[in-house]
């Protein structure tokens, strides 16, 4: 049974999943990737990330068929996508405007779909590496009514480099997989510390221009 994380914290309930998933049949095991990379957008603590990761290890010890893990999780996080997309374009406003989102009042919401209007088919490209924010950008991406076809097509590309990354990553490190997640921690951080430094340049900008104002 796989036990615990590289740096020896105890036994979690992705272990306890991942002991599950690891006796399981491989036709389960598809569906599996593609339930949690299909859920992750709708329930982002979904620990998709590292059931694809442990898929890969299956694929690196011929458990798995690598074409099938990765159309496994490329399907399911499209279609999550697709979902939370289609909630955006036809209820999001009203969602926005029931005050679910206090901390994104009218005028700044206008200002997001201007910012998806111009930039939204390239965050939809880097949507699957920015863990902890596609359901976000799926959901902004229907309220900002882009394009469906082009949109979900651009995803799977997204959603299949990232999961290959992942799968490749599993694979090469086997039975030794768990360390995927030491540096999925660190991507992330990184990913957090570029979007706050983001943030606080537009906020920065934002001051200038109403001091100037």
């Amino acid at each position: 049974m796989l036990r615990g994380s590289p740096d020896g914290r105890s036994v979690t309930q992705i272990d306890s999943l991942i002991a599950v998933l690891n006796n399981t049949a491989p036709g389960y095991l598809y569906f599996s990737i593609f339930f949690f990379a299909f859920i992750e957008n709708i329930f982002p603590p979904s620990p998709s990330d590292m059931v694809i990761a442990f898929g890969g290890s299956l694929v690196g010890m011929g458990k798995l068929d690598p074409i099938m893990t990765a159309l496994s999780a490329t399907l399911g996080g499209t279609l999550g996508f697709a979902v939370v997309y289609f909630i955006g374009f036809y209820f999001g406003k009203e969602i926005l405007n029931a005050g679910k989102f206090r901390f994104l009042p009218l005028d700044k919401i206008t200002k997001v779909e201007g910012w998806f209007a111009k930039y939204g088919y390239g965050l939809v490209v880097v949507n699957r590496f920015l863990s902890g924010t596609r359901a976000v950008i799926s959901f902004f991406a229907g309220i900002s009514r882009l394009p469906f076809s082009i949109t979900v097509i651009l995803c799977a590309v997204s959603a299949l480099l990232w999961d290959s990354l992942l799968i490749f990553g599993g694979a090469m490190l086997g039975r030794n997989w768990r360390l995927l997640e030491h540096y999925l921690d660190i991507y992330g951080i990184v990913v957090l510390i570029f979007i706050l430094g983001a943030a606080a340049i537009f906020l920065g900008r934002y001051i200038y221009r109403r001091a100037r104002a």
